[in-house]
């Protein structure tokens, strides 16, 4: 996968049961004109019920970290999203977990203007980095690197919250949980705030036993 992505140079998109739930014409195409993976067990649960029985579940939270380990001796990569203290220590860590890494530019994602906007582009234009994250929450990373793309070809992933999770901030479900494909339920009982976002999952189940996927 990765090495396909390398050659056609697109953008990686993640693919989650709410994703597919509150899909549009838009969305739809961003994936469509680009390289989608199952980042959640919902996808999974609908490529298996229209036929790809070999799908699994690609964390993005660790397929970036797969391809810096991959690339990280020969390639450059540039970062784009959370605050400015967690861009700073992804920064750092990186540069202690992948000694020699070549950072061609870094910035939180918190830009606010146009002007903002149009620098950061420029500066991707004129670094041409060979690799782009963007952690900045969907749908916002996907359009911007969709900007990005019409500008600068160049392998790019959304991460969503993975900078925070690489850094130690956010933790992840220990590996039993993470293996029977309960992440999701470790997540709601250490964040009882996130029972909205798990009822779009049940909803998103309902609609797949009605075979609206």
């Amino acid at each position: 996968m990765i090495e396909f992505t390398n050659q056609e140079k697109k953008s990686l998109i993640a693919i989650n049961a709410e994703k597919i739930l509150h899909a549009t014409e838009q969305s739809r195409s961003l994936i469509n004109n680009n390289i989608g993976y199952a980042d959640g067990v919902g996808a999974v649960w609908a490529l298996k019920k229209k036929g790809f029985n070999n799908s699994i579940k690609i964390p993005g939270c660790e397929l970036w970290l797969d391809i810096v380990g991959r690339y990280y001796k020969s390639r450059s990569f540039y970062l784009v999203g959370s605050t400015e203290e967690v861009i700073l220590q992804t920064v750092k860590k990186l540069r202690s977990e992948f000694p020699g890494i070549h950072l061609a530019g870094f910035r939180n994602g918190y830009i606010k203007t146009e002007d903002e906007k149009n620098t950061l582009l420029f500066d991707i234009v004129t670094k041409k980095p060979d690799v782009v994250f963007v952690a900045m929450g969907s749908p916002k990373q996907e359009l911007l690197m969709q900007e990005m793309q019409q500008k600068h070809k160049a392998i790019y992933q959304g991460l969503g919250g993975s900078f925070d999770v690489f850094i130690g901030n956010v933790k992840r479900a220990p590996h039993w949980w993470v293996k029977n494909n309960l992440e999701w339920a470790y997540r709601l009982i250490k964040q009882p705030s996130r029972i909205k976002r798990q009822i779009q999952l049940l909803l998103f189940i309902f609609n797949l036993l009605l075979g609206k996927y």
